[in-house]
């Protein structure tokens, strides 16, 4: 593999990285900036430009008193195809939500596919698009506020 093919596909590797550290982390401002260029599809309608996905993920997630939503994203059986010609790169990963409090053990609580698209400007690799597929659903109650509204 071309040594530029190898860098494209460790851009795309990292940035599939840092939505789960930021998502983990509470930081949904950086969540905004890293999909600022993006479109994301979930289970509602589209939201695209950093400032409504940073709304978006706000409004969503429970936080806790530590700043983030106690949980842990682990990304698996990622699939990443570069065209280096166009500077686009799709990516195909599996999905899985793990999350404890005090009071809730470990467990996971979401698993799913997702899907992104990516587009090389100004020489670095950002994210266009994520599409979202939520597959197995668990005890969401505790990690996303509209379950929590339900109880």
């Amino acid at each position: 593999m071309p040594a530029d093919l190898i860098s494209s596909h460790r851009a795309v590797e990292n940035l599939l990285a840092r939505y789960a550290e930021l998502v983990d982390d509470g930081d949904f401002a950086g969540l905004g900036l890293l999909l600022a260029d993006a479109t994301f599809v979930g289970s509602g309608p589209p939201v695209s430009g950093g400032e409504a996905i940073e709304k978006m993920f706000k409004d969503t997630l429970i936080v806790y008193a530590d700043g983030t939503p106690r949980t842990q994203h682990v990304t698996s059986n990622v699939a990443i195809e570069v065209e280096e010609q166009t500077g686009t790169a799709v990516a195909r990963s599996y999905v899985t939500v793990l999350q404890a409090l005090p009071d809730l053990p470990l467990q996971p609580v979401a698993a799913g596919r997702y899907r992104d698209r990516f587009e090389r400007r100004g020489g670095q690799w950002r994210f266009t698009e994520r599409r979202v597929d939520i597959r197995l659903v668990g005890e969401v109650s505790r990690h996303l506020r509209q379950a929590a509204a339900r109880q």
